[in-house]
């Protein structure tokens, strides 16, 4: 066995690379075909899902393979070879075994535990065997990871560990609250008729949605799926399809839309989106920056702009100009200055003026009341400007103190602090629409993550939530089963590697005694039939206990890890042809199992006995 895996996952690569080296169905079929044409591979699949693209192949040579298979993979992908290279993983022989399995077990999903993958593994088997790619290896690989998942999804709690990645999305979306709860009423529209799309309407309707809109570039799959939907046992709800020139208008309808085609561009715009939310609160849409709080940070811009005022209005009327307006009085302050160290500005909050503050931080209310009527009757010394007398001083720190004391009445103290308070955003408003990007490359435009009023989950965020979701204790068991599982596959396949030099030792001997026969018939040509059949029956039996032992012997020993010699010492002991060994390996290596050497049948009738392993023909 000479398995070779080359690719690349949301495990190894960020999501914009993924996104970049996404591979359509017609992709996929010319990565197959260019991949047996070339020298290395003799077999070759490809499982390509949202967050991996993985190139499977049956290769003589493991470097050249690796060099031909990374240079196929990028051609394709349409990603430089140099770009794509440092984020490509190589899993050969047992490893690439026991990653296609984990795979298959849902233990290398985004979502750990999803089933979805099982769906994959099997469309990946079914392209590669109608393209005529997949032999014996890969038909058995592929075969066994769909069982080995199914037995550790029915022998384990592996589920519980994760669900669909629609489900994890949903919940992603709802933001803690109970799916069905807050998907209960809603309106969906659904962007997509395939099978993800299918799946995330069904789930939608499950979890009680009012309404589910579909959408498609042909129309005929929306309607089949919206019938589907209405007519469900469990997912009966209204539904309709519509053409995908109606996206705009439906996004002004509904509150939560999942998008998932097989579009190489853009289909849901910023600006799209962007009016849809227009549309349903009457106001522009606002930009938030990178951290959401592009609201906040205005409402503290105008806020410190007020607190300049503010303070100008004060000193305004230390200066002797008279203020159109009283002010009102100030809010608690959250910034103080420690002794020789200036108050912080940009950390103040709105409304709020620094001036004298430090002086009177931590006094209480009454001590403050008191201290501005010693403001206001003492005498202060004061080098004053001209034109302006101890009266009009006096007022002003009177005035200024009068209102600090007010805000010491409402908070109980002016709080005393020993540097600025760390500022707390202002929350982000709730969505009106939320948005599900389950496409690779996506359908959503990035920007809507900036978006007020939109919430946008993506495979991107799906991968970084993900990331710190708990891991059940039913893993350890899948792994353990799918270690077994690695260690049968390898034993298996060892030992057939081994079959095709026992099939030719046992059409040898078959060759052999049917020569002998002959050679007897022409010596007696007297012998009568019955004794004529029972010296050949006696012949074939003594061939056949001789050869028993060795063949069953190096069976076993062949399917121990470095077994492979055994063969070649049998085929030099034997002195075996090796086109003959060949043959039976080729015939061996159809998948229908349809073609055997000349001579297998005179070795099954000499006491062989055949049997099925998969598709392809071999002694047992």
């Amino acid at each position: 066995m000479s398995l070779l895996v080359v690719g690349l996952s949301h495990r190894s690569a960020p999501v914009s690379v993924l996104e970049r080296a996404s591979l359509d169905a017609e992709d996929q079929v010319k990565l197959l075909h260019d991949t047996v044409a070339a020298e290395p591979a003799a077999e070759a699949a490809v499982l390509a899902t949202c967050n991996r693209i993985e190139l499977y192949a049956d290769v003589d040579k493991f470097h050249a393979g690796v060099a031909d298979l990374s240079t196929l993979l990028a051609q394709h992908c349409g990603v430089g070879l140099d770009e794509l290279t440092p984020y490509l993983y190589v899993h050969y022989e047992d490893r690439a075994v026991h990653h296609l399995f984990s795979v298959a077990c849902g233990l290398d999903s985004m979502v750990v535990g999803e089933g979805q993958i099982l769906g994959q593994i099997k469309d990946s088997l079914a392209r590669a065997q109608d393209l005529h790619t997949a032999g014996r290896l890969l038909n058995d690989l592929f075969q066994q990871a769909l069982r080995v998942g199914k037995r550790a999804h029915s022998e384990t709690g592996i589920d519980r560990a994760g669900q669909s990645l629609v489900s994890f999305g949903l919940e992603q979306l709802c933001a803690g609250a109970v799916v069905t709860d807050w998907a209960r009423g809603k309106k969906a529209l659904v962007i997509g008729a395939g099978s993800m799309s299918s799946l995330a309407a069904a789930t939608l309707a499950r979890a009680g949605v009012a309404e589910i809109v579909i959408a498609n570039r042909t129309e005929e799959r929306a309607e089949r799926l919206a019938r589907i939907l209405a007519e469900g046992d469990d997912t009966r709800v209204p539904a309709r399809a519509v053409p995908m020139s109606a996206v705009p208008a439906e996004l002004g309808r509904a509150d939560v839309a999942v998008s998932c085609t097989g579009a190489t561009g853009l289909v849901l715009t910023v600006g799209t989106i962007a009016a849809a939310v227009e549309g349903r609160t009457g106001t522009p849409a606002t930009e938030l920056d990178d951290d959401g709080d592009a609201p906040a940070r205005a409402a503290l811009a105008a806020g410190t702009a007020g607190s300049a005022a503010a303070a100008g209005t004060v000193a305004s009327r230390r200066a002797g100009a008279r203020p159109e307006t009283r002010e009102t009085p100030l809010p608690p302050s959250a910034v103080g200055a420690e002794e020789g160290r200036p108050a912080d500005l940009a950390g103040a909050e709105p409304a709020f003026s620094l001036l004298g503050e430090s002086a009177v931080a931590g006094i209480d209310a009454a001590t403050l009341e008191q201290h501005g009527t010693w403001v206001d009757n003492g005498a202060v010394d004061r080098r004053e400007p001209a034109g302006r007398t101890d009266a009009d001083d006096a007022a002003a720190d009177a005035e200024l103190i009068a209102a600090l004391a007010a805000t010491a009445a409402g908070a109980g103290r002016v709080p005393e602090l020993r540097g600025p308070e760390p500022l707390i955003p202002a929350p982000r408003p709730q969505p009106v629409l939320s948005l599900l990007d389950l496409a690779m490359p996506r359908d959503v435009d990035a920007a809507v993550h900036r978006l007020a009023g939109a919430r946008l989950v993506d495979i991107e965020s799906l991968a970084e939530a993900s990331a710190d979701a708990p891991m059940a204790a039913d893993v350890d068991q899948v792994r353990r089963i799918v270690s077994d599982e690695v260690a049968a596959f390898g034993a298996a396949q060892r030992a057939a590697h081994i079959t095709p030099t026992v099939v030719a030792l046992r059409t040898m001997a078959a060759d052999v005694v049917s020569s002998e026969i002959a050679r007897l018939e022409g010596r007696l040509p007297a012998l009568d039939d019955k004794h004529r059949a029972e010296i050949a029956q006696t012949v074939r039996r003594v061939v056949d206990k001789l050869l028993h032992a060795p063949t069953v012997r190096v069976k076993q020993l062949a399917a121990e890890p470095g077994g492979a010699g055994y063969a070649d010492a049998l085929r030099t002991l034997f002195d075996l042809d090796p086109e003959t060994v060949a043959s039976v390996s080729r015939a061996g290596s159809d998948p229908d199992g349809a073609a055997r050497p000349e001579g297998a049948d005179r070795a099954a009738g000499a006491g062989e006995s055949f049997e099925m392993n998969g598709k392809n023909r071999g002694p047992a």
